[in-house]
């Protein structure tokens, strides 16, 4: 196409076209929700026109997950060349993580202390919420049938790898990881050339997976408008009171993590400037957002962290698959707000003990947190029981759930890539973007 002149008319970059399809689905949202509220037609247009249309990107994007996720551990695993390496790629990732997530929880953990947003409720609206707070029946069922710590760790080694890959969307997502490490693991321990067919298939499949992600990224401005449509539609623009208090704390602590915690690592343990940095993962940023979800991200941020950053293959493909279950910052964070907004909200006053076990549990839920969509509830019912109060309380919050997941997961992604910039560094691995220049733009 050309415009005028004669010159081909430039095509709007991938983020720009994102962010208009956010803005016109959400003020379209907002817009119907305010004039048409209780019109029988708003319901039947986000059922069957916006919903469909957001699930169909979703899961255009979402089918090469597994595929693309195995190939690109076992390939990054193989490709580090010998085992030691892939013990100080492992370790410092695992340090990198746990010491980061530690900082994120008590970041949220310290801004429910101090602005306490469930204390917004009196006591007579706690007594009343106590008594009819509607309690889920599916929620009761996940948090009576969540595995003991002892059979999560056991389980994340497969017994049977394709039904792993087959439920690695719904929580089975680290037993597909140990298999695909296993599988790189033992590439490195066999002679290249009987390994080179293996390794060959797997670069095809890597190839593939990132060309069928182009295929959703394709429509994503229009699959990114019905979604926020569908959600602003819905739910409006009405939080009030306490939610309201709560929701402010939640993105404050997230903020502080994404703007004040990753620019500080960045800049004075990696040396890399935050703005650049930020410049260069802002489509990975706004389809974390527009998604909710690491695992659908992670192909689009494998890509960014390859073309566009600079971290080489060997890193990226090993931190950030195991980042998309095992790094979610964000995840921890919001979990340590949420257990701590609803004690105040229920009137449970927690100990300097039992807020140190919340820590504690929300460190761990955030490192074993599936990547998807509302993968955080089971995790955050398990530690509420932890500290005695029941797990179905949270289903106060989940009407607002979603818009909170969209935003902590741009903190797991952001984390994710940063993560690998900190190890590649360490690892004294250059810098070095293989796109040409506006190819992850355009």
């Amino acid at each position: 196409m050309t415009a005028a002149g004669g010159k081909p008319r430039k095509r709007l970059p991938l983020h720009a076209r994102i962010l208009i399809g956010l803005v016109i689905g959400a003020v379209a949202g907002l817009f119907v929700n305010l004039a048409f509220r209780d019109a029988p037609w708003v319901a039947s247009v986000a059922k069957n026109v916006a919903d469909p249309v957001g699930r169909i990107f979703l899961n255009l994007v979402t089918m090469a997950v597994i595929p693309l996720i195995f190939s690109a551990l076992a390939l990054g695993v193989a490709g580090l060349r010998d085992v030691g390496t892939l013990g100080r790629v492992g370790l410092r990732a695992l340090g990198y993580t746990v010491i980061v997530t530690t900082a994120s929880v008590v970041i949220g953990v310290t801004a429910a202390n101090v602005f306490r947003p469930g204390d917004l409720v009196d006591e007579e609206g706690k007594a009343a919420l106590r008594e009819k707070m509607a309690i889920p029946e599916s929620l009761e069922k996940a948090a009576v049938e969540s595995p003991s710590a002892i059979d999560s760790i056991v389980e994340i080694i497969p017994r049977n790898p394709v039904e792993a890959a087959s439920k690695a969307l719904d929580g089975q997502m680290l037993a597909l990881m140990f298999f695909s490490l296993v599988i790189g693991i033992a590439l490195l321990r066999v002679p290249r050339e009987k390994g080179a067919p293996l390794v060959g298939f797997l670069e095809a499949l890597f190839e593939v997976s990132t060309r069928v992600v182009g295929f959703g990224l394709f429509i994503a401005p229009v699959g990114v408008a019905a979604l926020l449509f569908s959600l602003t539609a819905k739910l409006g623009a009405d939080i009030l009171g306490s939610l309201g208090a709560y929701v402010l704390v939640v993105l404050g602590g997230l903020a502080l993590q994404q703007f004040g915690v990753y620019p500080l690592l960045l800049k004075f343990v990696s040396g890399v400037s935050p703005l650049d940095f930020f410049r260069k993962i802002r489509v990975v940023m706004l389809t974390a957002f527009s998604t909710a979800s690491s695992n659908v991200t992670l192909p689009v941020a494998l890509k960014a962290a390859e073309e566009d950053v600079g971290i080489p293959r060997q890193v990226s493909s090993f931190v950030l698959t195991v980042g998309s279950t095992a790094n979610q910052n964000g995840t921890a964070l919001f979990e340590g707000v949420t257990v701590l907004f609803l004690a105040q909200l229920l009137g449970v006053d927690l100990s300097i003990g039992q807020q140190l076990v919340v820590v504690l549990l929300s460190v761990i839920a955030g490192i074993g947190t599936a990547g998807v969509p509302a993968g955080s509830i089971p995790a955050i019912m398990l530690v509420l029981e932890s500290v005695g109060i029941p797990g179905a309380a949270i289903g106060v919050i989940l009407g607002i759930n979603h818009p909170l997941d969209m935003c902590r997961t741009v903190l797991n992604v952001t984390g994710d890539i940063t993560a690998a910039v900190y190890v590649a560094k360490a690892e004294k691995m250059p810098l070095v973007p293989t796109a040409s220049a506006g190819s992850a733009r355009d």
